[in-house]
């Protein structure tokens, strides 16, 4: 009998389209690297400042994705990136959550967002992901309550554990679906590395009250709100199309 190995089980389908948005989904985790390191504080000093390449980059590889992707993702895709400004614009101007390393928000941030939607969403409708999805939904419960308690624990991160329970609350509500873990995988990756390389920082305390490590875990709450509201949108979006009576 023939052994089919985990990533048979991943990549394997026949349908070229889905294997084009599979290349580009895990081809954003190096992209990722590759870009945030371009518009980081120590390219800059030894270099010069990549913020417009990065910026060329990230829409290049939002529209090359978009190209491959299917209808519905595209539009997804597409209320993703004004969506995701008004986020930025909320989150960051306005509450004061996290700064970028300069004044302006980066144009490349709301495509960015858009490719790591896109990302998650992919990786969560993978044949193996389907297959699995009863058990990862109990491993992804366990693996990311002991994520926000862990950095409340030992990083004081308190942002995490409110904004965990949230987050947790909203998944609730929406049955547990793994889109949102996998997309909240992808935006702790986002984070870390975002961080790392000093593209943006996160204040030491929300509402000059709450602690938040740099980077918080819990801010895939606002994420997750985000992409709830997205669904909406694009829901809302398909059914007037589809009510509409042709001429």
């Amino acid at each position: 009998m023939k052994t089919i190995s985990l990533a048979d089980k991943i990549f394997k389908n026949d349908n070229p389209s889905i294997r084009n948005q599979q290349f580009f989904a895990w081809g954003f985790l190096p992209f990722t690297i590759l870009a945030l390191w371009i518009d980081s504080v120590v390219f800059h000093q030894h270099y010069f400042d990549g913020r417009l390449l990065t910026n060329f980059m990230g829409i290049t590889y939002f529209l090359s994705f978009f190209y491959c992707a299917d209808a519905h993702l595209r539009k997804l895709m597409f209320v993703m990136v004004p969506l995701s400004y008004l986020g930025e614009i909320i989150f960051c101007k306005g509450l004061d959550f996290y700064a970028y390393r300069t004044e302006a928000i980066p144009l490349y941030v709301p495509f960015g967002h858009a490719i790591v939607y896109a990302s998650g969403y992919i990786f969560a409708h993978t044949n193996w992901a389907v297959a699995k999805d009863n058990m990862l939904k109990k491993f992804f419960a366990i693996g990311f309550a002991l994520l926000f308690l862990g950095v409340g624990f030992f990083r004081n991160d308190m942002f995490s554990v409110v904004f965990g329970v949230f987050f947790f609350l909203l998944l609730k509500r929406k049955r547990w679906q793994n889109l949102y873990y996998f997309i909240a995988l992808c935006v702790i990756y986002i984070e870390l590395l975002g961080t790392y390389f000093q593209c943006w920082i996160w204040v030491p305390k929300t509402f000059n009250t709450i602690p938040t490590a740099n980077p918080p875990m819990g801010a895939v709450f606002f994420y997750a709100g985000g992409d709830v509201l997205l669904a909406k949108i694009v829901q809302l979006w398909e059914k007037r199309k589809a009510n509409q009576i042709p001429l």
